[in-house]
């Protein structure tokens, strides 16, 4: 079982309380085993931790954390990992996360995390998510280059959580997709959920799964394959890799969602998360980040040959 369920309640739950919504929607977990996570807070609801009697609407967003056997007594200690700052202050802190960086520790993987660099660096971070999880807002998967942005305290977590949930935050990636995407522009609107031959993978499903909405741009096109520039409109698991599969051009070295044969040597999908902006928790100003193309991708489109429109 994956140990990360990300879930949307949708209207036909409006009303139900937290612990009937999950065991309904995971069947794998009991009702007194949720009840159980609750307690320990490997639940947050909006972002914030909650009570098993709490009640659900429509547009929700659940967090819930299922630990492996032994897990439970696992804590991110702080690390001296070397990281990319581009922004911090008392409330935010906004990083440029490296391509094998993982977010947050996980069973068989507790050290050399995004959580624990910033454990070190850090004096403070928002308690919200655990002590697995501190201060981490958003995610990007374990290959995915790019800007994250982390809470320092409660207050600023709330917010940009909320922000999240709103569709106010800025996110904008560049991805190196197999084949030629004939239109300039284009929009995926199709909702994501898990895919039920395969519990770690997400698919383009419509039953159990929560509206997802891509957006796209052709930046250069190559005689097999195509720059993009990519805008979320929403932030799903994997979003960007799966509705890029759907359309049939799957990530460059994708492992999960692409080709099985590897290409240009690299490990891990050709994504890279560019811009990210939001209005700051304390003072409401809007600030955005943008962050370069690594090297190691930059190469790779240098190898390439471009094809005229």
């Amino acid at each position: 079982m994956p140990d990360n369920h990300i879930l949307e309640v949708g209207t036909e739950h409006a009303g139900k309380r937290l612990d009937v919504f999950l065991a309904g929607a995971i069947k794998e977990l009991t009702r007194s085993r949720i009840q159980k996570l609750i307690s320990e807070e490997m639940v947050s609801l909006n972002g914030a931790p909650v009570r098993p009697g709490c009640r659900v609407k429509p547009g929700d967003r659940v967090d819930i954390r299922v630990p492996v056997p032994g897990d439970t007594e696992i804590k991110a200690k702080p690390e001296p990992v070397p990281l990319d700052v581009y922004y911090e202050d008392a409330d935010v802190i906004v990083v440029n996360k490296p391509r094998g960086m993982a977010v947050h520790p996980s069973a068989g993987n507790h050290s050399g995390t995004l959580v624990n660099a910033l454990l070190y660096h850090c004096s403070d971070l928002s308690g919200i998510n655990g002590v697995l999880r501190p201060g981490i807002v958003h995610r990007l998967d374990k290959d995915t280059s790019g800007l994250i942005m982390a809470a320092k305290n409660d207050t600023a977590h709330l917010s940009l959580a909320r922000q999240l949930k709103e569709r106010l935050v800025t996110r904008t990636y560049l991805a190196l997709v197999h084949g030629r995407i004939k239109e300039r522009i284009g929009v995926v609107d199709a909702p994501i959920g898990r895919d039920p031959g395969n519990r770690q993978r997400m698919t383009v499903v419509h039953k159990n799964a929560k509206h997802a909405v891509t957006n796209y741009r052709v930046l250069e096109r190559f005689t097999d394959y195509t720059y993009l520039e990519v805008r979320l409109e929403t932030g799903r698991t994997h979003q960007v890799r799966v509705h890029m599969a759907y359309i049939g051009h799957p990530l460059v070295g994708d492992p999960k969602y692409g080709p099985s044969r590897p290409h240009f040597d690299l490990e891990g999908q050709f994504l890279h998360a560019a811009v990210l902006g939001f209005e700051h928790p304390r003072t409401g100003v809007y600030r955005e980040f943008k962050a370069p193309l690594p090297e190691e991708l930059k190469n790779i489109l240098a190898t390439l040959t471009k094809n005229p429109d």
